[in-house]
């Protein structure tokens, strides 16, 4: 008796285009449409049943304080990483003259309140200046005798202080084979550190950076506590001339929500822009 081959059509077992991710639809999920409906609701009930017409009064004022508030936030930012990277290799890999420095900032920055901070720097160290005439005569006495250099200074350090406990455990995740390896093929320190350390630290760091940010942002509306007028401020100023409660702390609101929703956006571009096989 001879096998015999059955040939199948291939109609039989028809091939489902859901299973095809290049043609599966991009609609939205019903929860996003639900909530993006709930979000223009509550935006449409706010526009016909509140009061708005203060907004052209104050124009110029919330442009301001918008303004101050990003330019504080990403200076703030910027430096408190840069100080981050040392504090957090000096405690992952530094001798114990540098470690031990450094794990007491983290720990005094992240033990204290940031408003504590604040106002250590500007009523404490602020008033001192004044009672040196050298330092009245010199050029940088118009920059000291404003609030903003405290505030950026007391921001900075509050964001190196977390930072530099993340970045501690960044540097401590990457493999010590890797590292080994390049010392293997003879590659200096600081080659190692600048193309593999570095590099792949940060890249583990990333969400917790972002989260971070995010949090430098909420902490922003302290500075309005020395005189600085930032968007917090100015909403506090619109309350204190109109009477009003919710508007300007809904715009604030407002505000706060869009800046948060630029800031996880720009941090998942770069996620994507970094290779995976980086970490």
């Amino acid at each position: 008796m001879s096998d015999t081959q059955i040939e199948v059509p291939i109609e039989t077992f028809p091939i489902h285009k859901e299973s095809d991710p290049s043609r599966r639809s991009n609609r939205l999920p019903p929860h996003r449409i639900v909530l993006g409906l709930i979000g223009l609701g509550l935006v449409a009930s706010a526009a016909f049943f509140m009061r708005w017409d203060w907004l052209p009064n104050y124009g110029d004022l919330i442009l301001q304080g918008l303004w101050r508030t990003i330019w504080i936030l990403c200076v703030t930012v910027f430096l408190g990483f840069l100080l981050a990277v040392p504090l957090g290799l000096a405690q992952a890999a530094g001798p114990a003259i540098l470690a031990i420095p450094a794990r007491a900032f983290c720990t005094v920055i992240r033990g204290t309140p940031l408003l504590v901070q604040l106002w250590l720097l500007y009523y404490g160290l602020g008033s001192l200046f004044p009672q040196y005439p050298w330092i009245r005569g010199s050029e940088l006495w118009p920059y000291l005798r404003q609030a903003w250099p405290y505030a950026v200074l007391a921001l900075t350090l509050s964001y190196a202080g977390y930072e530099g406990e993340v970045m501690r455990g960044a540097f401590a995740s990457v493999p010590k084979g890797q590292l080994e390896a390049a010392r293997a093929f003879g590659m200096r320190r600081f080659t190692i550190f600048r193309r593999i350390w570095l590099p792949q630290a940060i890249h583990r760091a990333l969400p917790t950076l972002a989260g971070e940010a995010v949090l430098q942002l909420k902490s922003t509306p302290l500075v309005a506590t020395i005189t600085v007028v930032d968007l917090y401020a100015v909403a506090s100023r619109v309350r204190q001339d109109t009477f009003l409660t919710y508007e300007p702390l809904l715009l604030l609101a407002a505000g706060y929500l869009i800046i948060t929703a630029i800031i996880v956006s720009l941090f998942r571009r770069i996620e994507r822009l970094i290779p995976s096989k980086l970490g």
